[in-house]
């Protein structure tokens, strides 16, 4: 499902609303709320709403688990880490226990050592059914999403849940959550704005199947709810 808001400030309020109710949601029938947080410019909105007066005292979070998408393999303290921003922006203003928090990035082991942790860390939170309340995610002007980048073999992992690789374009390594597991959760949503997205959000969306190009097709879940929430520039409608 696609909804489409005039501006970057009412698909905030939208996210925020939504996080809200999947964590109330969870804890009340499940006493914990697992969550996966997207990094990127994209989210920083969000989750300085969710920070706010207003948000943060209607989530218990003392029952949230929060992972993440994706990460770039670098430490927590460099500006390029996903986790440092939501630290910034989020976790650091909240209540939430440190032992609930699960960063992709570790000293001292390589990023496909901390992968398959990663996943250790996933099941023992999950268990094996590996089901996520709520992810969050971005959408690349190439259509990636997560670190499921355009052409590369992660594309086609099926056993995983989490694997690391390096990619070229970048010269660097990226860790993920694979699309078997994203595909999982309860409920994801894809945040998107600006016209640069609206190509690839078009085709997409409504284009060929075609995910080796566009990998964000990839991302259809099994039996919980995709809802995109895209302004009206990135829906091509300016």
């Amino acid at each position: 499902m696609i909804q489409i808001y005039n501006n970057t400030a009412e698909i905030n309020t939208t996210a925020a609303d939504l996080f809200t109710a999947a964590a109330q949601k969870a804890i009340a029938e499940k006493g914990k709320f697992t969550a996966v947080l997207t990094g990127g410019s994209s989210p920083a909105g969000i989750y300085k709403l969710l920070a706010s007066d207003d948000y943060k005292s209607k989530i218990d979070w003392s029952k949230v688990f929060i992972f993440w998408g994706d990460e770039r393999w670098v430490p927590l303290s460099d500006d390029l880490s996903n986790a440092k921003m939501s630290y910034t922006t989020l976790l650091s203003h909240v209540p939430i226990p440190s032992e609930n928090i699960f960063e992709m990035y570790k000293d001292d082991v390589t990023a496909e050592e901390f992968a398959y942790a990663y996943e250790q860390s996933i099941r023992k939170v999950l268990g094996d059914e590996g089901k996520f309340d709520l992810i969050l995610l971005g959408m690349g002007d190439d259509g990636h999403t997560a670190s499921l980048f355009p052409g590369q073999a992660v594309l086609e992992e099926q056993n995983k849940w989490v694997a690391a690789y390096y990619l070229e374009p970048q010269n660097m390594f990226r860790i993920t959550l694979t699309a078997p597991l994203i595909n999982k959760a309860e409920k994801i949503i894809v945040v998107a704005f600006g016209e640069k997205k609206a190509p690839a959000l078009k085709e997409v969306t409504t284009g060929a199947y075609n995910p080796a190009t566009y990998p964000m097709q990839l991302i259809k879940p099994v039996s919980g709810e995709l809802l995109f929430l895209v302004d009206k520039s990135a829906a091509g409608e300016n």
